[in-house]
């Protein structure tokens, strides 16, 4: 359509090609539309406020909001007339609330499980009494090895000492400190693992 005396850019409609875009949107709200859109205008702002206050969400008061008018718009297209919009707007925004909790409750209880019906893992007196045991022989093991290589074996193990720490400490050599490591650790597997 060029030379059609349109400005630059704008959208012609081939089923009414002169309609101005404003007043297109004027014309959809219109009747019933526009008393939904003015009471959008002055309830909505009250309704976030009140229902972010009981939910402490802004994004789900929002969201409850968008409910809550096209549910009113919905009863709306059935024809039925409100002769106190506002009161009608606060009883679904509160049913509202009251079904996401009924859900919310209904997912907690779903998710619960009774201990009595399940088998919960983790308790095995066997598994308790075999690693008791071991710690008893383990310790013993230790009281065997003979007193420097006890104090190394404890320094780096238990404390979390570097061998150069533990050198430092006894005054043994790093070398010295890894010989007693070794012996350490050499005993103590032949101690525990006899039968």
């Amino acid at each position: 359509m060029i030379g059609s005396g349109a400005p630059a850019g704008a959208r012609l409609d081939p089923v009414e090609p002169d309609v101005d875009p404003q007043s297109q949107e004027e014309r959809a709200v219109d009747g019933p539309d526009k008393l939904l859109a003015d009471l959008y205008r002055s309830e909505s702002p009250r309704l976030v406020r009140s229902l972010t206050r009981r939910t402490r969400n802004s994004d789900d008061a929002h969201d409850l909001v968008q409910d809550v008018f096209f549910r009113l718009a919905r009863l709306r297209g059935q024809g039925a007339l409100l002769e106190r919009p506002q009161a009608y707007l606060r009883r679904i925004a509160s049913n509202l609330l009251k079904d996401r909790a009924k859900s919310a409750s209904r997912q907690s209880v779903a998710l619960h499980v009774v201990a009595d019906e399940e088998m919960l893992p983790g308790i095995d007196p066997h598994r308790i009494l075999e690693s008791r045991d071991m710690l008893r022989r383990l310790e013993a093991a230790i009281m065997r090895l003979r007193p420097r290589t006890r104090e190394v074996f404890m320094a780096h193990r238990m404390e979390g000492l570097t061998y150069a720490e533990i050198a430092e400490r006894t005054g043994l050599s790093v070398k010295g400190v890894e010989k007693q490591m070794s012996k350490a650790l050499v005993q103590l597997d032949r101690m525990l693992n006899r039968n």
